[in-house]
């Protein structure tokens, strides 16, 4: 397998951790409830973590890992940051669509196939993370 195809799709993957950590500043900054804001903070450490991991088996693959979400993701950081409501349960609401549609169903979606045995175990740890956060902000709404 190429190296250069697991780097590319560890980055995209990456990316989109970026893309969590920024939407997960939009939450905390927005929410007045201080223990939602302290979940949100907790999940927010969680999501910073499968970057380091992330970034780090990009780098002993040989790799540079991304920095940042890029620019399209820049993009739709902004627009989501402008767009938030300000209802907390519509917040909880729009964090957990978030996480299952991109830090689940689309990095599952990304990593098929693509990966060596040890990046597919750190991408599938990265979105078992992201699982375990959508059944606890499920939790938070009822």
């Amino acid at each position: 397998m190429e190296k250069e195809v697991i780097i590319e799709e560890l980055n995209t993957l990456l990316r989109g951790t970026y893309m969590g950590i920024r939407s997960f500043e939009h939450y905390i900054q927005k929410v007045d409830n201080e223990e939602i804001k302290k979940t949100f903070q907790s999940m927010q450490q969680d999501v910073k973590l499968s970057a380091q991991q992330i970034a780090e088996r990009i780098q002993n693959l040989g790799g540079v890992p991304a920095d940042d979400e890029g620019v399209s993701g820049s993009m739709h950081s902004f627009m989501h940051k402008v767009m938030l409501p300000d209802d907390t349960d519509k917040i909880i609401k729009d964090a957990l669509e978030g996480l299952d549609n991109y830090g689940v169903q689309y990095s599952e979606e990304l990593v098929k196939g693509d990966l060596d045995p040890e990046s597919k175990k750190i991408a599938e740890k990265v979105i078992d993370t992201s699982r375990r956060q959508v059944e606890e902000l499920r939790h938070l709404l009822h």
